[in-house]
């Protein structure tokens, strides 16, 4: 739909989707650019904290910022959302509180959110397991197909599966898996892929000799290609496709191409195996000022932004406070949540731990 520089450039492939983009207001196309604007300071301040020591780990989303805004906002509330684990921008849309986030990467929690609690908007817990959260949704899909909660022409009621996932993750013979399952049981699911072009420093150019949705068409699925740095092209083709998984259509593969502008995760290094100028001209394509640059055509006025901006640094400053408060969880977590029952195994551990701990006591070194 945009061009790089932000001008309104349909190409031929977009336009079965224009007319779905008549339905967005003014307020709409504000509010992609907020939440698009709010993610990265809060993945930038989520950084931070983890360089500073506060975090064990973080998986930053700089970058793919339109790719999870469009997609989110194009899904119903009672869709079943299924996150990889930098899908930040779509937890956050759906109502899961930033800090819940934090808390699974500062490593005080085993989810960071209650996924069945409405508040949450039907978004599962993030999996650092890599492509497992596509079998999760196909099976959650057969499940609404089995119940009936879908293909019953109210679309108010019907209700679809999205998973998010990595090129990476294509490679994985779960997803692939997951693929299968979907088509036999002609699921009212969409598979989302975010190519961001490296699976750690493996380029997608090493996982696979054809365009990735192209795969997705071997097992039956209804695949489009979609540019991931645009936001108004990933709302309207997840709009579409969602519409077309709830009314039965079956399941339906979007691969949105994007780029990963920092590390896989903090523990990566990216200048080890990327060259600076495939950076610089994806930074070009930065999906915040390319909407941001249509949005001041279409007369946004520069208090738009300027609030937008306060609001983010605000958000990022929460997220931050909020996060250097919480408490650290009980001891016994760690072993009661491995088994539904009582384990032995969990059971010598957690007294060989009490029994190390009173050791230290009163020692020198404590």
């Amino acid at each position: 739909m945009l061009a790089a520089d932000g001008t309104f450039a349909p190409t031929p492939a977009a336009e079965r989707y224009l007319p779905i983009l008549d339905s967005l207001t003014d307020a709409d196309h504000r509010r992609f650019y907020r939440d698009m604007a709010v993610t990265r300071a809060f993945d930038i301040e989520a950084a931070n904290l983890q360089r500073q020591g506060q975090l064990a780990l973080w998986a930053p989303s700089h970058g793919q910022e339109a790719a999870q805004v469009g997609s989110a906002h194009a899904a119903r509330g009672q869709d079943t959302i299924f996150p990889s684990y930098r899908e930040h921008a779509v937890a956050m849309i759906r109502g899961v509180d930033p800090v819940g986030i934090l808390a699974l990467f500062r490593g005080v929690t085993l989810g960071g959110w209650d996924p069945t609690d409405p508040a949450n908007g039907n978004v599962r817990l993030y999996t650092l397991v890599l492509g497992t959260q596509a079998l999760h949704a196909s099976g959650y899909g057969m499940g609404l197909t089995f119940r009936g909660e879908t293909a019953t022409g109210d679309p108010d009621a019907d209700k679809a599966v999205m998973v998010y996932f990595g090129d990476g993750s294509t490679s994985e013979g779960d997803v692939n898996e997951a693929m299968i399952f979907a088509a036999s049981y002609q699921n009212p699911q969409v598979f989302f892929l975010q190519n961001n072009q490296w699976a750690i420093s493996v380029p997608v150019t090493r996982q696979s000799r054809t365009p990735l949705f192209q795969r997705a068409a071997g097992f039956g699925l209804d695949s489009v290609h979609v540019d991931g740095n645009d936001v108004l092209a990933s709302y309207a083709v997840s709009r579409t496709h969602l519409e077309n998984a709830r009314s039965g259509e079956g399941p339906q593969f979007i691969e949105a191409d994007t780029y990963r502008i920092g590390a896989h995760t903090t523990s990566d290094d990216p200048t080890k195996y990327r060259a600076n100028d495939e950076l610089d001209a994806w930074v070009a394509r930065d999906p915040i000022v390319r909407f941001g640059t249509w949005l001041r055509e279409q007369g946004a006025p520069q208090s738009l932004f300027d609030e937008v901006d306060a609001e983010a640094k605000d958000v990022a400053a929460d997220a931050r406070r909020r996060c250097l408060t919480l408490p650290d969880p009980d001891r016994d977590q760690m072993f009661d949540f491995v088994y539904s029952e009582d384990h032995p195994l969990t059971d010598d551990q957690a007294d060989w731990l009490e029994q190390y701990e009173a050791s230290l006591e009163g020692s020198a070194d404590r």
